[in-house]
């Protein structure tokens, strides 16, 4: 079930009224089986491979806490693998069989594994970590296991954040199935103005600039450098405000029942490094590779170059978890290489910005630097969005010759001010220019928002104003999602991860 779907419109509130009319000792069961539901909706066969994972590391965990020894680890690795494997086989198998089947064909071998036709179920990559959390945590003894299979089953099912995060952790969630949620006025209001700005942020911003990035990255050899160049910069935004907007969709509606699910953005494109982009994107998946993929190999308790090699490893398991493609691998690698570059050229850059006065001017470098790290994460976006590893060099190719030949342009148009028309006028694409130009106000919009509300969110900002101002400012963004909205149920993009 999509949450920009009317079907999700009438689903929340009757799950929630339910929720606050029935005894407390049910409503874990009501949870449980709207999350079924509400997963049954996208391919309800599918509800039997969670079945199976729950059912697996249900027990897994419950044998690691009884056991002694390497009987743990043991059980530890068979849910490690059982999970894997589920994961392998609906998301990387045709991955790896096309791969062995093209070098088989280099080699003149008559490969026979055909690929199979299935439906990757959505979510099963986020499904799979929240459930090995919770697995490793016990084999760590950092949590206790639950007896209660509905509950556990719950835990990693449960329908605000089940298809695409935020990956919760035992050690937060679990334990409030067990609180009571009173009905809270205050508490209901602020879930709900969470999920409306989660809205607009999906169907009025996402939604909108998705047709410009969609029209040229789905036949990019068709258009040149400057509409290469702005669906680029779209779509840098179009990801953000469609996973941002779900993450604020599921917040606001655990919220709204009384839960608290972990944040996971905070404004990520004024970071003024890499490593610090990182710790604002996607928290609870940078979180999770952190801890359970990066600190075990040793994290930076070791040597420098085995540091880097934690560091790429990690950020190359990262880019993989993604997609069974070349892009996402690549993606991986390049934030991998981004991050060691920083760290090895930090004393260069420090000396630089000394030379250069910049750290008498604390504004213009911090200009500088949110932007240098805006424009390397968007060129790794293009790997991200590219449909292959030709059509995304190929879009690099045609930007860096856009920039090489844009002086020269300018000068042109100078001389020859027609040459101007000609120039701009694919950027439109057979758009009404306002069409356009109200998209790049929506993102100015964004920007001024997010840099107004800073670290607090965008509902303690409008708390503070008059009572007058905060009605309107509601009004506004409902009408804005009502009449501005782009309702063509489009899916989320991470939901293919």
């Amino acid at each position: 079930m999509l949450f920009n779907s009317l079907s999700f419109l009438i689903f929340f509130p009757i799950v929630t009224i339910l929720y606050f009319a029935i005894p407390y000792r049910f409503r874990w069961a009501l949870l449980l089986i709207a999350s079924c539901i509400f997963y049954m909706a996208f391919v309800p066969i599918y509800i039997l491979i969670l079945l199976t994972t729950n059912i697996i590391d249900y027990y897994a965990a419950i044998f690691i806490e009884e056991s002694q020894g390497k009987k743990r680890k043991l059980f530890l690795i068979v849910s490690i693998i059982s999970n894997c494997l589920i994961l392998f086989v609906f998301k990387y198998f045709n991955f790896f069989n096309a791969n062995f089947s093209y070098l088989a064909g280099i080699i003149g071998w008559n490969y026979p594994i055909k690929a199979l036709s299935l439906i990757l179920p959505i979510g099963l990559s986020f499904h799979v970590f929240q459930s090995l959390s919770y697995v490793i945590e016990v084999y760590y003894q950092r949590q206790k296991t639950e007896r209660n299979f509905g509950i556990y089953s719950l835990y990693v099912m449960f329908f605000p954040q089940l298809v695409a995060g935020p990956i919760e952790r035992p050690g937060n969630l679990l334990k409030q199935f067990y609180e009571k949620h009173d009905f809270d006025y205050i508490r209901v209001t602020n879930g709900l103005k969470l999920m409306a700005w989660g809205f607009f942020k999906k169907v009025v911003i996402a939604d909108r600039l998705a047709i410009y990035v969609n029209t040229v990255y789905n036949n990019p050899y068709d258009f040149q450098a400057m509409s290469l160049f702005l669906a680029t910069i779209f779509f840098a935004f179009q990801i953000y405000c469609d996973f941002s907007g779900y993450s604020d969709i599921a917040i606001g509606a655990a919220q709204v029942m009384g839960f608290r699910l972990m944040n996971n953005f905070n404004r990520p494109y004024f970071a003024k490094s890499i490593s610090e982009f990182w710790q604002r994107w996607h928290i609870s998946l940078s979180t999770w590779f952190k801890d359970y993929v990066y600190i075990p190999l040793g994290g930076s308790r070791v040597g420098k170059s085995r540091w880097f090699y934690n560091l790429f490893i990690t950020f190359l398991i990262s880019g993989f978890w993604h997609g069974a493609n070349w892009t996402y691998i690549v993606w991986g690698a390049l934030n991998g290489a981004y991050l060691i570059i920083e760290i090895l050229s930090a004393p260069v850059r420090e000396k630089i910005f000394r030379f250069a006065r910049l750290d008498k001017n604390p504004v213009l470098s911090q200009i500088i630097q949110i932007g240098t790290v805006f424009i390397l994460i968007d060129i790794s976006w293009i790997l991200f969005r590219a449909r292959n590893i030709g059509e995304s060099f190929y879009i690099i190719k045609k930007l860096v010759f856009g920039i090489v030949s844009l002086p020269r342009n300018i000068i042109h148009c100078l001389i020859q001010p027609e040459k101007l028309i000609s120039l701009y006028q694919p950027l439109f694409l057979g758009e009404k220019k306002s069409e356009l130009f109200f998209s790049f106000g929506l993102i100015v919009f964004l920007i001024i928002m997010e840099k107004l509300q800073g670290s607090n969110g965008i509902r303690a900002v409008i708390a503070k104003k008059p009572t007058l101002v905060r009605w309107a400012a509601y009004y506004a963004l409902i009408l804005s999602i009502i009449l501005l909205g782009k309702f063509n149920n489009s899916a989320f993009i991470y939901f293919q991860f």
